[in-house]
């Protein structure tokens, strides 16, 4: 857990220094979001409906392609079963590099954008494992007025494989992002 923790505050750190250059070849966009993560499959065997927080950047090449970095945290707890309630909760938390491509210009007034990527996660249940993941999804990134931000509905579904199965999920995010 420390050591993707180290690794999110490094992408951050990163990110933020590199904004100055990266500004003249392209675009930078960082954010931060919020929201609900449904677990499916094996998971939603196990537990119910959590949470989810990120942050993360996107480096936009010149045209509708972009780079995206993030790192993320959830949380559920596990379901009942038989009526009896079943302590614990399950903690995910990593990190994705994805490919973006946006459906329409950076000057639209609504940007709907698909994405694909590869991650490293840790799963923290009864055992605590690190494992690689992959994820796609789309969203919606909207201008909020003549300002650069941008409010951002989206959803990835995630999968990491861990002891034989695979951990999926399906997080439901709005956040905010800034930059050019």
């Amino acid at each position: 857990m420390k050591r993707i923790s180290s690794v999110v505050l490094a992408t951050a750190v990163l990110c933020v220094a590199m904004a100055p250059s990266v500004r003249a070849q392209g675009s930078l966009r960082y954010g931060f979001n919020v929201g609900l993560l449904m677990p499916m499959s094996t998971y939603n065997d196990l537990d119910k409906m959590g949470w989810i927080a990120g942050a993360g950047a996107t480096y936009w090449l010149p045209g509708n392609i972009g780079v995206r970095v993030d790192g993320s945290y959830s949380q559920t707890s596990h379901k009942d079963v038989l009526g009896s309630p079943v302590p614990g909760s399950t903690k995910i938390a990593g990190g994705m590099a994805s490919v973006v491509y946006a459906l329409m210009p950076a000057s639209a007034p609504a940007r709907v954008f698909i994405t694909a990527g590869l991650g490293l996660y840790n799963v923290k249940s009864d055992t605590s494992i690190t494992k690689v993941g992959f994820g796609g999804g789309a969203g919606v990134a909207l201008k909020l007025g003549p300002s650069s931000m941008r409010l951002v509905l989206a959803s990835r579904y995630t999968s990491i494989s861990t002891a034989g199965k695979s951990t999926g999920f399906l997080p439901i995010t709005v956040g905010l992002t800034f930059g050019q």
